[in-house]
């Protein structure tokens, strides 16, 4: 198994198996070049090659309702900087694996807590999927089309709002931890980050500059020139000339430079110049508006599938995209000149042999 090479390196993260979000920033830390041991329940089945979430970990299994394996988790935790858990509010305090227990005997250590709504609040103790944390927001409201609110996968609330928020909180008070000798909890409720998220469009409302509806302004899609547009082929196309040169390449690729007469910001006028765009867009595939348009400042980009996005030649020059074990998946991000992270190892067996796989995650990095 590959040493970490990141600016986490030597690190050590203990992470309680979950889904979601959670092990999203498990995936992070190891890539970053931290050692994270995931610690699974009792009876978790192995996960797969494709369980891209699960890579460069260690894991074991504890049977948390016995006393002795409570034990050993605690005894597992004191020799870790950081530990997080995905557990609605109470559960691990009653497992006896709270904060206040674990930081009693390991004051330095940092307990990141991802929970959907929170440790308190009328919710709190509620279940609850990205779409509806997404809803209490205001973000689901303003996303979609003028007929109904859209989910956006669950990138804006799981991931964004819940998994990079717990791994920036966890950062900081490592930093923290690291400078004063001190620990503390990090509470990373998905629905407070995906509120954060949204902090651009509730300063544009505040200012005048945002209708609380959707499809009405200049970032939702209401606007011609930053939209997608179907291609003669069925394919699709992104738009984002919202500057006023980019728009002027726009109208001059497109072969209607006299809509510029039209003011661009005439919002009066977005819905017939949409619908001529709508027509002249139609009129070509995919690829000859790529011809016309790709690697210039229109703001211009093919829509493509996960099965081409691999294939486009930014990516591939990027390196966007990897193989581990058979199988593609992004590559870890951000990058860094100094301490490059690099996927360790494709998702691994959960271990029995326990205490070898402690010692293992345990050993000083060299």
């Amino acid at each position: 198994m590959m040493e970490g090479t990141g600016p986490l390196k030597g690190i050590k993260i203990v992470e309680f198996g979950g889904l979601g979000p959670g092990p999203f920033a498990g995936t992070m830390f190891s890539d970053m070049g931290a050692d994270v041991l995931r610690i699974d329940r009792k009876g978790a089945g192995d996960p797969p090659v494709t369980r891209i979430d699960a890579r460069g970990r260690h894991a074991i299994a504890l049977d948390l309702k016995d006393p002795a394996d409570i034990a050993r988790c605690l005894d597992i935790c004191d020799k870790a900087d950081v530990v997080f858990e995905g557990f609605r509010p109470g559960v691990m305090e009653r497992l006896g694996l709270g904060p206040d227990i674990m930081m009693g005997r390991n004051p330095k250590l940092v307990f990141g807590r991802m929970t959907g709504w929170g440790q308190q609040g009328p919710y709190a103790h509620t279940a609850g999927h990205d779409i509806n944390y997404l809803a209490i927001t205001g973000a689901l409201h303003a996303i979609g089309t003028q007929d109904k609110p859209v989910p956006p996968l669950n990138l804006v609330a799981d991931y964004g709002g819940g998994g990079m928020m717990l791994v920036v909180g966890i950062l900081a008070a490592l930093i923290n931890a690291k400078a004063t000798g001190k620990g503390q909890v990090v509470d990373a409720a998905i629905c407070d980050g995906a509120t954060y998220l949204m902090s651009l469009f509730y300063g544009m409302k505040e200012a005048g500059n945002w209708q609380d509806k959707r499809n009405a302004n200049l970032l939702d899609g209401a606007a011609p020139f930053y939209d997608t547009y179907q291609c003669a082929d069925g394919e699709w196309i992104a738009v984002g000339s919202m500057e006023p040169q980019f728009y002027a390449l726009l109208l001059d690729a497109m072969g209607e430079p006299s809509l510029g007469e039209v003011k661009q910001m005439d919002q009066a006028r977005w819905p017939e110049l949409k619908m001529r765009f709508q027509e002249i867009f139609r009129g070509r595939t995919r690829d000859e508006w790529c011809k016309v348009m790709e690697y210039t400042d229109i703001c211009f980009a093919p829509v493509l599938s996960m099965t081409e996005a691999p294939k486009h030649p930014h990516n591939i020059v990027r390196g966007s995209f990897v193989s581990v074990a058979g199988v593609v998946q992004p590559a870890p991000a951000p990058r860094f000149s100094g301490t490059p992270s690099a996927i360790r190892w494709a998702p691994a067996p959960v271990q029995h042999d326990v205490a070898d796989s402690v010692a293992k995650w345990a050993e000083p990095s060299t």
